[in-house]
């Protein structure tokens, strides 16, 4: 996540520094090394920003699931973690899940393809 993209999401969660320190579990000073660039946003932090931002745009329509909108054929399906766990909307969230016909090998090389998905487009 790079540091434009976590003060968007602070911001769409409406939460000052203090407030999302204290929400991620991470101290002020983190948060503002995030956003000034100083340290990068750690996987862990990053996850739960996004399960954050979901979470608020739960009273909206949450759609179809990541299977349904990338067609996955039953194989795939059966074969994807996201699909075990019923998490449709939350592929992004579940490591080794096959998107783009294979298992991605780390959490930087998925989110680069999940920023990219139209199931993760509406959170940033």
């Amino acid at each position: 996540m790079e540091k434009e993209e976590f003060v968007v999401a602070r911001t769409k969660l409406d939460k000052t520094q203090k407030e999302m320190s204290q929400l991620l579990g991470v101290s002020v000073k983190a948060i503002y090394s995030y956003e000034q660039g100083w340290r990068s946003v750690p996987t862990h932090v990053e996850r739960q920003v996004f399960f954050l931002l979901s979470r608020k745009r739960s009273g909206r329509q949450l759609g179809k699931p990541c299977w349904v909108i990338k067609k996955c054929p039953p194989k795939r399906r059966k074969e994807c973690p996201a699909h075990e766990y019923n998490a449709g909307r939350f592929c992004w969230l579940i490591n080794g899940t096959i998107c783009d016909c294979k298992v991605q090998k780390n959490w930087k090389e998925k989110m680069k393809i999940c920023r990219e998905c139209e199931v993760m487009s509406d959170l940033l």
